[in-house]
This record gives structure tokens, sequence and C-alpha cells, in this order.
């Protein structure tokens, strides 16, 4: 059996154990069960919630048997760890199509058909919805001291905040996520239960009920959040999150956040987020120092991160795409894709009509997209084969564009020089 705390250690994702003499040779005993909670707020994870899918997957790789606990329950009240107001309350049928887009996602990285470690997805709604508000006061409220509450980091940060309280409801979820582990110890056998560090204060909340209510020994890993070198969250652009879902988040959109990360996030990443083995990791270490303008660190991430979530064929999709911004010929995309891989470049919109009959000259198509500042400057543009038209030289300085030079259905990419583009749009 792989030592996986051992290998969480070396790639940084222990943040804090409840038992660091003894849980090590207790993974190493035997195959445990292991259960993360992942919060339904939306029908997609996005890359924060990476991580700790990532996790619940090594320690199936290690041989153990991995718990994805959706929060039917608990999400239909809002986390109070990290945040600063109340989260609004979703409702029944939001929740429940929420949880099938997560249920696609895990079943993507966990294998739910692999013996006795086959993965288990549960939500905590099925056990919780059961229960009348008197029965879960006698039966969980009574095993909860207040000051032990009051204690917990989650609790104290939105107490001590003068612009914003904590709720009732708020301050039960505490209670709903401990008895969560103890209901997945008593009908699964878990026994450890992991997240991010945030999520300290909840955990040691449910192996504190689960040895007042059954007298077991429960145990608890957190791992870094997965933030950048300066603090930020990882996974937010200015366009907004990075979803795991291609209807939210695009392969190539995917690949190029990771292309782009920082020299200074890479190793972390690579160490979080890969199952790249320790020397091919410590190598491309070695090529940011020595080579860092290749980036080989970057190009690895993007790869191994999107073809395993998005296969193949989508790693194929984003590489093409990614190619074409360098200079590829541009066949068999559609008018949503080409926006996407340009969209920082300037873009005019004309009639389509202008495409009719002899066509747009291409000397005046230039200088309609900015490309050249008069038509002299353009022709001297082409016929020194600086112009492209979908990222194929013309030389021809009477060149006319027509239909037929439609890259996609209402779309010319026109480029001057190796990196200067335009996007011309032809609409009824």
């Amino acid at each position: 059996m792989t030592d996986i705390f051992a290998d969480l250690a070396w790639r940084g994702l222990i943040h804090q154990v409840t038992d660091d003499q003894q849980l090590p040779a207790w993974l190493q005993a035997a195959s445990r069960t292991v259960y993360i909670g992942f919060d339904p707020t939306a029908d997609s994870l996005h890359v924060g919630s990476l991580l700790p899918l990532l996790t619940l997957r090594r320690f199936q790789r290690a041989g153990h048997r991995p718990i994805a606990l959706v929060g039917g329950a608990t999400g239909m009240i809002g986390d109070p760890s990290g945040k600063s107001e109340e989260r609004n309350l979703l409702s029944v049928e939001t929740l429940r199509a929420n949880v099938a887009g997560l249920e696609r996602q895990m079943r993507r990285l966990l294998d739910f058909d692999c013996g006795d470690t086959s993965a288990l997805l549960v939500n905590n709604f099925d056990w919780m919805q059961g229960f009348s508000f008197l029965e879960f006061l006698r039966d969980i409220g009574k095993n909860f001291p207040v000051n032990v509450m009051l204690a917990k980091d989650s609790v104290k940060g939105r107490l001590e905040r003068t612009d914003s309280g904590l709720s009732f409801t708020e301050f039960s979820y505490m209670l709903l996520q401990a008895y969560d582990f103890v209901y997945l110890n008593e009908h699964y056998g878990c026994e450890l239960q992991a997240g991010g560090s945030d999520q300290w204060g909840n955990i040691t909340a449910g192996i504190d009920l689960g040895r007042r209510m059954r007298g077991v020994q429960l145990y608890g890993l957190t791992c870094p959040l997965l933030t950048t070198s300066d603090g930020t969250k990882m996974g937010k652009t200015e366009q907004g999150a990075i979803w795991l879902s291609t209807a939210r988040t695009s392969p190539y959109a995917f690949y190029q956040y990771w292309i782009n990360v920082a020299d200074s996030d890479a190793g972390m990443c690579l160490r979080f987020l890969t199952e790249l083995e320790r020397e091919e990791i410590e190598a491309l270490d070695s090529s940011r120092e020595q080579e860092p303008h290749q980036r080989q660190s970057q190009k690895r991430l993007a790869e191994e991160l999107t073809r395993l979530l998005h296969g193949e064929e989508g790693l194929a999709t984003a590489q093409g795409a990614t190619n074409i911004f360098f200079g590829a010929e541009i066949d068999d995309l559609n008018d949503a894709q080409l926006v996407e891989i340009f969209a920082d470049v300037p873009s005019k919109q004309f009639p389509k009509d202008q495409l009719a009959g002899d066509g747009l000259p291409l000397v005046d198509a230039l200088v309609l997209a900015g490309l050249a500042k008069s038509k002299s400057e353009a022709r001297r543009t082409i016929k020194q084969g600086g112009a492209y038209v979908n990222n194929r030289r013309v030389t021809d300085v009477e060149a006319r564009l027509t239909a037929n030079d439609l890259a996609s259905e209402s779309v010319i990419v026109l480029r001057a020089g190796k990196k200067r583009y335009a996007l011309l749009r032809f609409v009824d």
C-alpha cells in the first residue's frame, strides 16, 4: 500500500492533523475510509474545489476508500467558515440540480467500480431530512457545549466583526457537519475526514461528537487552501471563476489559466494538483530556474490538468486553439471558439453584404481593422509577406475578401506581422 501520508507531506498538502504521531502508521496498517465534503452552491465545482477532490483521488489510488459527500442539507444553510456574511439560501430544486452536476464531475476523477475501494457519493440531505427539530436538539444538540462552539475560529471570526453577525442558522452548520462524520462512521466505517484548512473547526467538532455519541476514535486532516503566492485564491480571473464544467469554462480557457500561472506558483500547483512523480517535478523546478522563458512547468501543468478534467479530446482542442493564436492555420472552428481565443483582440463589425460580389479589398480590410494606418502601408505589408487571412499568408495586393474567406459563421481573422491580430465580424 502506498504511503499516502508521506506522499501528502512531501507535496506540502498537510496543514494540520489531529494525531501526527499515530495517523501515518494507522493509514499504512490497513485500507481506511476517508471523506471530504463539497458545497453544492453551483452545478459545477471550480478550481478551488479541485484540490480536495484530487486529495480523495490520491487516497483512493493509495488503496483507501473515498467518500465524496455533497452537502444537500448543509448547503441549504451555508458554512460560515471564511465567509464575511451570510449567503443566500438555495431551494431544494436548485440543490438537486447542483448535486447532479457535481456528481458528473466527481465520476470523472474517482473510480466508483473498483471493488473494496470503490468511491461513494452521498448526500447528507438523505439522512438529515428525516430529523425533526426536537429530535435533532435531543440527539445531537445536547452533545455540543456552546463554549466549545464559540471557541471555533469560524465562529469567533464572525462574532468579532462589527459589520456582520452570525445567525442561528449558520451557527447550527457545525452541528450538521459534525453529525455527517458520525453518520458516515456508523454506516460506512469512515474514520477520517479531510478538507481545506478552513474546515479544521468543523472537522474537530465531528471528531468530538463521535466520541461523545458513539465512543469512537476518529481522525482529521486538513490541506492548505489553493492560493497564489500573494495570498489570493486561485481560480479567479477578471472574467470570473475557472470552473471544471465545460459549459462554464471551456477546455481552452481552462488550459490557458494554467499556462499563465506565475513561476512563483507553478511548483506548488505541480505538487498540489498533478500526479507527476517527485523526480519530474523537481526537474521542472530546475527548468524554471535555468530556462524560465521555456515555461515548461506551466505547459506540463496545463497539459496534465486539462487531460485529467477534459480528456485527450479536450486537451487537443485547447492546444489547437492555443497554436492558432501563435500562427497555426484556422480550420473547423465556430464563432464562439474564435471569439474566445481572440478575446483581447480588436474586433470590428460590418454588414455581411460587403463580402458579396467582388468582396472587400484586403487593403481596405487591413485599414478598417486598424492593422495599417493607410492603404499604402497596407500594400507594403502585403508585398512584404506580412499580411495573413485566417493565419494564411496573402501576397497579392489585389486580393479581396469574400464569404469563402470566413473562418467560421461570421468571422475573418486578419493578422499583420507576427502578433498583431484583428477580428472582422460580418453580420446580416
